[in-house]
Protein backbone atom coordinates (compact mmCIF):
# COMPACT_ATOMS: atom_id res chain seq x y z
CA UNK A 1 0.00 0.00 0.00
CA UNK A 2 1.26 3.44 -0.90
CA UNK A 3 1.03 6.42 1.43
CA UNK A 4 -1.44 8.24 -0.87
CA UNK A 5 -3.92 5.35 -0.47
CA UNK A 6 -4.32 6.19 3.24
CA UNK A 7 -5.86 9.56 2.35
CA UNK A 8 -8.18 8.35 -0.42
CA UNK A 9 -11.88 7.96 0.54
CA UNK A 10 -13.27 4.62 -0.50
CA UNK A 11 -16.56 4.35 -2.37
CA UNK A 12 -18.93 2.21 -0.33
CA UNK A 13 -22.16 2.86 -2.26
CA UNK A 14 -23.48 4.53 -5.33
CA UNK A 15 -26.64 6.62 -5.45
CA UNK A 16 -28.82 5.89 -8.48
CA UNK A 17 -29.70 8.88 -10.62
CA UNK A 18 -33.39 7.85 -10.62
CA UNK A 19 -35.39 6.53 -7.64
CA UNK A 20 -36.20 2.86 -7.81
CA UNK A 21 -39.78 2.06 -8.72
CA UNK A 22 -41.72 0.12 -6.09
CA UNK A 23 -43.75 -1.89 -8.55
CA UNK A 24 -44.51 -4.64 -6.04
CA UNK A 25 -46.53 -2.42 -3.64
CA UNK A 26 -50.21 -2.31 -4.64
CA UNK A 27 -51.90 1.07 -4.85
CA UNK A 28 -54.07 1.83 -1.81
CA UNK A 29 -52.63 -0.98 0.32
CA UNK A 30 -52.05 1.30 3.31
CA UNK A 31 -54.05 4.17 4.75
CA UNK A 32 -52.86 7.05 6.92
CA UNK A 33 -55.21 8.56 9.49
CA UNK A 34 -55.72 12.26 8.78
CA UNK A 35 -56.04 12.98 12.51
CA UNK A 36 -53.31 11.02 14.33
CA UNK A 37 -51.13 9.86 11.43
CA UNK A 38 -51.52 6.17 12.28
CA UNK A 39 -50.82 3.92 9.29
CA UNK A 40 -52.78 0.71 8.87
CA UNK A 41 -53.80 -1.69 6.15
CA UNK A 42 -56.74 -0.38 4.16
CA UNK A 43 -58.53 -3.72 4.49
CA UNK A 44 -58.22 -3.56 8.28
CA UNK A 45 -59.61 -0.01 8.23
CA UNK A 46 -62.59 -1.17 6.17
CA UNK A 47 -63.22 -4.06 8.58
CA UNK A 48 -63.29 -1.47 11.36
CA UNK A 49 -65.98 0.51 9.46
CA UNK A 50 -63.36 3.09 8.45
CA UNK A 51 -62.74 4.13 12.05
CA UNK A 52 -59.08 4.60 13.06
CA UNK A 53 -58.03 1.85 15.47
CA UNK A 54 -55.55 4.21 17.13
CA UNK A 55 -57.52 7.43 17.81
CA UNK A 56 -61.11 6.54 16.89
CA UNK A 57 -61.31 9.09 14.08
CA UNK A 58 -64.30 8.42 11.84
CA UNK A 59 -63.17 8.62 8.21
CA UNK A 60 -65.69 9.89 5.70
CA UNK A 61 -67.87 7.39 3.87
CA UNK A 62 -69.40 7.50 0.43
CA UNK A 63 -73.18 7.26 0.20
CA UNK A 64 -73.08 3.63 -0.89
CA UNK A 65 -70.57 2.64 1.80
CA UNK A 66 -72.92 4.04 4.45
CA UNK A 67 -75.92 2.33 2.88
CA UNK A 68 -74.03 -0.97 2.96
CA UNK A 69 -73.25 -0.54 6.67
CA UNK A 70 -76.71 0.63 7.72
CA UNK A 71 -79.49 -1.03 5.72
CA UNK A 72 -80.25 -4.72 6.16
CA UNK A 73 -78.04 -6.64 3.71
CA UNK A 74 -77.08 -3.24 2.26
CA UNK A 75 -80.19 -3.41 0.08
CA UNK A 76 -81.79 -0.17 -1.14
CA UNK A 77 -84.68 0.36 -3.54
CA UNK A 78 -83.38 3.59 -5.01
CA UNK A 79 -85.54 6.61 -5.85
CA UNK A 80 -84.86 9.04 -8.71
CA UNK A 81 -81.64 7.30 -9.72
CA UNK A 82 -81.46 9.09 -13.07
CA UNK A 83 -81.93 12.63 -11.73
CA UNK A 84 -78.89 14.86 -12.26
CA UNK A 85 -77.94 18.54 -12.13
CA UNK A 86 -77.93 20.84 -15.13
CA UNK A 87 -76.50 24.33 -15.51
CA UNK A 88 -79.58 26.59 -15.26
CA UNK A 89 -77.61 29.82 -14.75
CA UNK A 90 -74.86 28.96 -17.26
CA UNK A 91 -72.30 29.49 -14.52
CA UNK A 92 -68.77 29.53 -16.01
CA UNK A 93 -67.16 26.09 -15.86
CA UNK A 94 -70.03 24.49 -13.93
CA UNK A 95 -71.10 22.03 -16.62
CA UNK A 96 -67.59 20.61 -16.99
CA UNK A 97 -67.15 20.41 -13.20
CA UNK A 98 -70.36 18.41 -12.94
CA UNK A 99 -68.98 15.87 -15.40
CA UNK A 100 -65.73 15.66 -13.44
CA UNK A 101 -67.61 15.08 -10.20
CA UNK A 102 -69.72 12.32 -11.76
CA UNK A 103 -66.61 10.57 -13.04
CA UNK A 104 -64.72 10.94 -9.75
CA UNK A 105 -67.51 9.83 -7.40
CA UNK A 106 -69.54 7.48 -9.64
CA UNK A 107 -72.63 9.40 -8.47
CA UNK A 108 -75.05 11.61 -10.38
CA UNK A 109 -75.31 14.09 -7.52
CA UNK A 110 -74.56 14.48 -3.81
CA UNK A 111 -77.41 12.39 -2.37
CA UNK A 112 -78.82 8.88 -2.79
CA UNK A 113 -82.42 8.27 -1.72
CA UNK A 114 -84.65 5.24 -1.48
CA UNK A 115 -86.22 2.71 0.85
CA UNK A 116 -85.07 -0.40 2.66
CA UNK A 117 -85.12 -1.90 6.13
CA UNK A 118 -83.08 -1.36 9.31
CA UNK A 119 -83.40 -4.10 11.91
CA UNK A 120 -86.45 -5.33 10.00
CA UNK A 121 -88.21 -1.96 10.08
CA UNK A 122 -89.06 -0.44 6.67
CA UNK A 123 -87.66 3.09 6.28
CA UNK A 124 -87.09 5.80 3.70
CA UNK A 125 -83.51 7.08 3.68
CA UNK A 126 -81.54 9.91 2.12
CA UNK A 127 -77.76 9.55 2.31
CA UNK A 128 -75.54 12.46 1.31
CA UNK A 129 -72.01 11.98 -0.02
CA UNK A 130 -69.20 14.51 0.50
CA UNK A 131 -67.23 13.15 -2.46
CA UNK A 132 -69.62 14.79 -4.94
CA UNK A 133 -69.04 18.55 -4.97
CA UNK A 134 -68.31 18.50 -1.22
CA UNK A 135 -71.87 17.41 -0.58
CA UNK A 136 -73.15 20.83 -1.65
CA UNK A 137 -76.91 21.26 -1.91
CA UNK A 138 -78.19 22.26 -5.33
CA UNK A 139 -81.57 21.84 -6.97
CA UNK A 140 -81.23 18.08 -7.42
CA UNK A 141 -80.21 17.44 -3.81
CA UNK A 142 -83.14 19.49 -2.55
CA UNK A 143 -85.59 17.88 -4.97
CA UNK A 144 -84.49 14.30 -4.20
CA UNK A 145 -84.68 14.87 -0.45
CA UNK A 146 -88.10 16.53 -0.78
CA UNK A 147 -89.38 13.59 -2.83
CA UNK A 148 -87.99 11.18 -0.23
CA UNK A 149 -89.85 13.08 2.51
CA UNK A 150 -93.06 12.97 0.46
CA UNK A 151 -92.60 9.23 -0.15
CA UNK A 152 -92.19 8.61 3.59
CA UNK A 153 -95.34 10.67 4.17
CA UNK A 154 -97.39 8.80 1.58
CA UNK A 155 -96.20 5.35 2.70
CA UNK A 156 -96.31 6.22 6.43
CA UNK A 157 -92.69 5.16 6.90
CA UNK A 158 -90.01 6.62 9.16
CA UNK A 159 -87.50 8.93 7.47
CA UNK A 160 -83.74 8.90 8.06
CA UNK A 161 -81.33 11.42 6.56
CA UNK A 162 -77.55 11.09 6.83
CA UNK A 163 -76.19 14.57 6.19
CA UNK A 164 -72.75 15.71 5.11
CA UNK A 165 -72.27 18.97 3.24
CA UNK A 166 -70.13 22.03 2.74
CA UNK A 167 -73.30 24.09 2.28
CA UNK A 168 -75.34 25.47 -0.60
CA UNK A 169 -73.96 25.11 -4.15
CA UNK A 170 -73.01 28.61 -5.22
CA UNK A 171 -73.12 27.73 -8.93
CA UNK A 172 -76.91 27.50 -8.63
CA UNK A 173 -77.28 30.67 -6.54
CA UNK A 174 -80.84 31.39 -5.38
CA UNK A 175 -82.06 28.06 -6.80
CA UNK A 176 -79.81 26.34 -4.27
CA UNK A 177 -80.92 28.53 -1.36
CA UNK A 178 -84.57 27.81 -2.18
CA UNK A 179 -83.98 24.15 -1.30
CA UNK A 180 -83.64 25.09 2.37
CA UNK A 181 -87.24 26.31 2.48
CA UNK A 182 -88.56 23.52 0.24
CA UNK A 183 -87.13 20.66 2.29
CA UNK A 184 -88.13 22.30 5.59
CA UNK A 185 -91.72 22.82 4.38
CA UNK A 186 -92.00 19.18 3.31
CA UNK A 187 -90.68 18.07 6.70
CA UNK A 188 -93.20 20.27 8.49
CA UNK A 189 -96.08 18.52 6.71
CA UNK A 190 -94.54 15.09 7.31
CA UNK A 191 -93.93 15.63 11.02
CA UNK A 192 -97.27 17.40 11.44
CA UNK A 193 -98.95 14.20 10.26
CA UNK A 194 -97.07 12.16 12.88
CA UNK A 195 -94.11 11.06 10.76
CA UNK A 196 -90.87 10.09 12.49
CA UNK A 197 -87.71 11.82 11.26
CA UNK A 198 -84.26 10.78 12.51
CA UNK A 199 -81.44 13.10 11.41
CA UNK A 200 -77.83 11.91 11.55
CA UNK A 201 -75.00 14.44 11.22
CA UNK A 202 -71.72 13.16 9.76
CA UNK A 203 -68.45 14.96 9.13
CA UNK A 204 -68.84 17.70 8.04
CA UNK A 205 -72.39 19.12 8.01
CA UNK A 206 -72.23 22.85 7.41
CA UNK A 207 -74.02 25.78 5.79
CA UNK A 208 -77.51 25.56 4.35
CA UNK A 209 -77.91 21.85 5.09
CA UNK A 210 -77.25 22.27 8.82
CA UNK A 211 -79.50 25.37 8.79
CA UNK A 212 -82.45 23.52 7.27
CA UNK A 213 -83.55 19.88 7.18
CA UNK A 214 -80.54 18.42 9.04
CA UNK A 215 -81.45 20.22 12.27
CA UNK A 216 -85.17 19.41 12.21
CA UNK A 217 -85.12 15.79 13.35
CA UNK A 218 -87.31 14.34 16.05
CA UNK A 219 -83.99 12.79 17.01
CA UNK A 220 -80.73 14.52 16.08
CA UNK A 221 -77.77 12.15 16.22
CA UNK A 222 -74.14 12.56 15.13
CA UNK A 223 -70.97 10.57 14.65
CA UNK A 224 -68.06 11.34 17.03
CA UNK A 225 -65.96 14.33 16.04
CA UNK A 226 -68.28 15.42 13.22
CA UNK A 227 -67.96 19.10 12.31
CA UNK A 228 -71.39 20.72 12.61
CA UNK A 229 -72.23 24.38 12.09
CA UNK A 230 -73.27 27.12 9.72
CA UNK A 231 -70.37 29.52 9.09
CA UNK A 232 -66.72 28.53 9.48
CA UNK A 233 -64.61 29.18 12.55
CA UNK A 234 -62.53 31.98 10.98
CA UNK A 235 -65.61 33.89 9.81
CA UNK A 236 -67.20 33.68 13.25
CA UNK A 237 -64.04 34.70 15.09
CA UNK A 238 -63.57 37.70 12.81
CA UNK A 239 -67.22 38.69 13.29
CA UNK A 240 -67.41 38.44 17.09
CA UNK A 241 -63.70 39.26 17.61
CA UNK A 242 -63.27 36.47 20.12
CA UNK A 243 -61.29 33.25 20.23
CA UNK A 244 -63.52 30.20 20.03
CA UNK A 245 -63.00 26.97 22.04
CA UNK A 246 -60.80 24.31 20.41
CA UNK A 247 -63.71 21.86 20.21
CA UNK A 248 -66.13 24.44 18.83
CA UNK A 249 -68.60 23.04 16.24
CA UNK A 250 -67.72 19.41 16.99
CA UNK A 251 -70.48 16.89 17.64
CA UNK A 252 -69.44 16.74 21.29
CA UNK A 253 -69.66 20.54 21.65
CA UNK A 254 -73.11 20.56 20.07
CA UNK A 255 -74.28 17.75 22.37
CA UNK A 256 -73.01 19.63 25.42
CA UNK A 257 -74.95 22.74 24.36
CA UNK A 258 -78.24 20.96 23.62
CA UNK A 259 -78.11 20.86 19.82
CA UNK A 260 -77.93 17.06 19.62
CA UNK A 261 -79.65 14.18 21.39
CA UNK A 262 -76.76 11.72 21.21
CA UNK A 263 -73.30 11.16 19.73
CA UNK A 264 -73.18 7.60 18.41
CA UNK A 265 -70.09 5.60 17.43
CA UNK A 266 -70.35 4.16 13.93
CA UNK A 267 -70.25 0.57 15.18
CA UNK A 268 -73.30 1.31 17.36
CA UNK A 269 -75.27 3.35 14.82
CA UNK A 270 -77.39 0.59 13.31
CA UNK A 271 -78.29 -0.82 16.74
CA UNK A 272 -79.21 2.66 17.99
CA UNK A 273 -81.41 3.34 14.96
CA UNK A 274 -83.08 -0.06 15.34
CA UNK A 275 -83.86 0.71 18.97
CA UNK A 276 -85.39 4.08 18.09
CA UNK A 277 -87.47 2.52 15.32
CA UNK A 278 -88.62 -0.21 17.70
CA UNK A 279 -89.81 2.46 20.15
CA UNK A 280 -91.95 4.23 17.54
CA UNK A 281 -92.91 1.86 14.76
CA UNK A 282 -94.55 -1.43 14.01
CA UNK A 283 -92.40 -3.86 12.07
CA UNK A 284 -94.56 -3.49 9.00
CA UNK A 285 -93.42 0.17 9.00
CA UNK A 286 -96.30 2.23 10.39
CA UNK A 287 -94.98 5.31 12.22
CA UNK A 288 -96.89 5.95 15.45
CA UNK A 289 -95.43 9.29 16.41
CA UNK A 290 -92.96 12.05 15.69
Amino acid sequence: MQIKDLFTKKKYATIPSEPRKRDNIPEGLMNKCSKCGNIQYSKELEKNLKVCSSCGHHHRLSAWERIGMTLDEGHLIEYDAEMESVDPLEFPGYASKLEQQKSKSSLRDAVVTGEGTIGGFPVVVAVMSFDFFSGSMGSVVGEKITRAIEAAHAKRLPLLIFSTSGGARMQESILSLMQMAKTSAALSKFQGAGGLFISIFTDPTMGGVSASFASLGDYNLAEPGALIGFAGRIVIEQTIRQKLPDNFQTAEFNLQHGQLDKVVHRKDMKATLTKLLDMHCAREGTANGG
